[in-house]
């Protein structure tokens, strides 16, 4: 089962900047953790996300997309960072999110979220995205 990890500030933090100064030590507990998860087998991907201001949002109206107009206000609510894994259960996957390291100021909430896979789908939906996506599903169902 694949989960992943989002990362994201809690709601009373002032800001979701990191904490001032560099601090190579917390910076090498997370590389270690990565490091921990790959020798463990289970980390598909691990990446942190830039700040939203220099990004886009796209938005949709009347079914057609658009460019949202940023900057962007910093939020609560964005995520930070995320780890990919590949676990038993959500129990395996909670249990790695409890020891990952925390203090960048945008990882003081973790939540786990399964993702979604052929046997979580009814038979004529997988019928749809193998007529569809062919290519593509045959490696995405493999994993």
């Amino acid at each position: 089962m694949r989960f992943i990890i989002t990362a994201q500030a809690s709601a009373d933090k002032k800001t979701t900047e990191p904490p001032s100064g560099f601090d190579a030590e917390l910076f090498k507990a997370y590389m270690r953790f990565n490091e921990e998860m790959h020798r463990a087998g289970v980390l598909v991907a691990s990446e942190g996300l830039n700040p939203s201001a220099p990004g886009a949002r796209i938005a949709v109206a009347n079914g057609k997309r658009f460019v949202v107009d940023g900057p962007f206000a910093e939020s609560k609510e964005l995520v930070g960072g995320f780890y990919l894994i590949d676990v038993a259960s959500l129990d395996e996957a909670i249990q790695w999110a409890l020891r990952a390291p925390s203090g960048f100021g945008s990882d003081d909430i973790l939540e786990v979220r399964q993702l979604t896979g052929a046997a979580d789908l009814p038979p004529e939906i997988l019928a749809l995205i193998n007529e569809a996506a062919p290519t593509w599903s045959a490696s995405a169902w493999q994993r």
